[in-house]
């Protein structure tokens, strides 16, 4: 229930999913980044609010990336990112679409941003949990902190 109310007290603030994911995430780090949060906005509403591939989806996979991903050119990508980004797509998808039709946006708002209230949510929580999970999975410390 935490990140329910995290969720709405981020949304009641203008963020969007696939900021809140981001948001949420570096929250578990005790991190704050406005610059990447500010980047995420470019996924909002299905990529620039274009209906596409849904944004706690895209968000999920960033945030993948911010445990996984490589950062600076001494660093290497994780083997086990694309692994995690793969079962993260897989899930969203069977997960998704037999209730809305697919993972895009504009399918599970069946084309109206008057449904994201009432469906998005409850989306972005369980992502964000499913997120968490395959994390833990793998061995991370949701902390962020290197063991």
């Amino acid at each position: 229930m935490e990140d329910l109310e995290r969720l709405k007290e981020l949304k009641q603030k203008g963020f969007f999913c696939s900021q809140i994911m981001l948001m949420m995430g570096l929250d578990l780090m005790g991190k704050t980044n406005p610059d990447l949060i500010r980047s995420m906005n470019g996924l909002a509403g299905g990529l620039g609010f274009s209906g596409h591939v849904c944004g706690a989806l895209t968000g999920g996979c960033c945030l993948l990336g911010l445990y996984a991903g490589k950062g600076i050119p001494e660093e290497p990508q994780k083997p086990e990112l694309d692994v995690m980004v793969q079962d993260l797509v897989k899930w969203f998808s069977d997960e998704y679409t037999p209730l809305y039709g697919g993972i895009l946006c504009r399918e599970i708002l069946d084309g109206n941003m008057q449904n994201s209230p009432s469906r998005c949510p409850n989306i972005v929580v369980s992502t964000f949990q499913k997120v968490k999970e395959l994390l833990v999975e793998k061995g991370y410390d949701l902390t962020g902190i290197e063991t």
